[in-house]
């Protein structure tokens, strides 16, 4: 299993169109085979998804999924900072 953490950090002004962007985001690698789970969490103006995928194969092809690189492209101008996204493993 491939744990990922991604950061998001809206602009605040901009908060509303990057929370609907990344709710649409979520919806659709939902339906992904290879998701495990993609949950979204929020504080003020930072949206963090907590991601769990199968395998590589399974990430790879979410990472080139039209909606991922859509929301990429779409919220650019919308955010603080770039998006963080972490690979980790679990150790406890």
């Amino acid at each position: 299993m491939i744990s990922i953490t991604a950061i998001i950090k809206s602009k605040q002004e901009n908060l509303e169109e990057v929370k609907n962007l990344i709710k649409n985001l979520v919806t659709e690698t939902r339906k992904e085979d290879a998701c495990i789970r993609y949950d979204l969490h929020n504080t003020e103006n930072v949206f963090i998804i907590w991601e769990e995928w199968k395998d590589q194969p399974g990430l790879d092809i979410h990472n080139n999924q039209p909606y991922l690189v859509d929301f990429i492209s779409k919220s650019e101008t919308f955010l603080s900072a770039p998006v963080q996204v972490y690979k980790t493993v679990q150790i406890l």
